[in-house]
């Protein structure tokens, strides 16, 4: 079974890479965005053609949040072009689609965990993008899971963790909002789960469970207790200050709540939900930080 991954040097695509020695039946084939382009049809046709995959895994994105208020266009064109020509060629190919998506396409509005049901509304060019993305690969190809996360930090590449390890080398005071209210997702924990959607689907390929489905680690916090849990596990002294978003204002407005329902994920694939300071464990445990 060949599994075809964009976006390789990501968080994610480093994760499946060092997830890929514990499944020796699949072929993973990985391509950084020098290797395989989304944005060029042809290009993506070209890499099907030489490994006809099975499965295709999008872990490519335009994820600068704030910079995508400057940078609209950019934005659509990774984040919408991209899923649509991937979705096409995947239609040509009989292959099944496995897409990243986020908590981004919601406002923020609700009180209680967004399901897979709830309509989206997202509040910037990031989040407007990621939505228009579902939705083209929803009218091009039937066979497709798109999966929504929130918050992904892991061992590789940068993330919200890493710089707070890095911050905390710098400075003896920090500050972090305190009002906004979601779930870290494990980028390896995520990893797994879309491998596990894989060997589900390839055990069982008459059924049809297409569709979105939400994946984050259990329980919820504030940017300010991911922080707080970060310096804690690391026995690191900073004095951390908690703050409104109002008081740190950017380009791009942030949901004030994010947390997302994950009973429709587990209920249909079997899937465990580690909690979110177990997994930053971890993580910490393994990560060796240039910093």
């Amino acid at each position: 079974m060949v599994v075809l991954v964009t976006g390789a040097g990501g968080q994610l695509g480093q994760a499946l890479q060092f997830l890929a020695p514990n499944y020796p039946d699949i072929h993973f084939v990985f391509c950084e965005s020098s290797q395989l382009d989304i944005t060029n049809l042809n290009h993506i046709k070209q890499q099907f053609k030489q490994f006809k995959p099975s499965f295709c895994i999008n872990a490519a994105a335009y994820t600068a949040v704030d910079k995508a208020e400057s940078e609209p266009e950019k934005a659509h064109l990774i984040n919408v072009v991209g899923p649509k020509n991937l979705a096409e060629v995947c239609k040509e190919f009989d292959t099944i689609l496995l897409h990243i998506s986020t908590d981004f396409v919601f406002d923020g509005t609700k009180d209680s965990p967004y399901t897979e049901d709830d309509f989206p509304n997202p509040t910037g060019v990031y989040g407007q993008t990621k939505s228009e993305g579902e939705k083209a690969i929803q009218e091009t190809w039937q066979k497709h899971f798109i999966i929504r996360t929130s918050w992904v930090y892991s061992q590789f590449g940068n993330n919200f963790m890493k710089t707070m390890l890095r911050l905390a080398t710098e400075r003896d005071k920090l500050a972090v909002v305190n009002d906004q209210i979601g779930t870290p997702t494990n980028a390896v924990d995520l990893a797994e789960v879309l491998v596990k959607i894989i060997l589900f689907n390839n055990q069982q390929p008459t059924t049809n469970n297409y569709g979105i489905y939400n994946f984050s680690n259990e329980g919820q916090c504030s940017w300010y207790d991911f922080a707080n849990k970060i310096f804690e596990i690391n026995n690191i002294k900073i004095n951390l200050e908690p703050i409104p978003t109002t008081s740190y204002p950017t380009p791009a407005k942030r949901p004030a709540y994010s947390v997302l329902d994950k009973r429709k994920i587990k209920d249909t694939f079997g899937i465990e939900v580690k909690n979110w300071e177990e997994s930053l464990r971890k993580t910490v445990n393994k990560i060796n930080l240039k910093v």
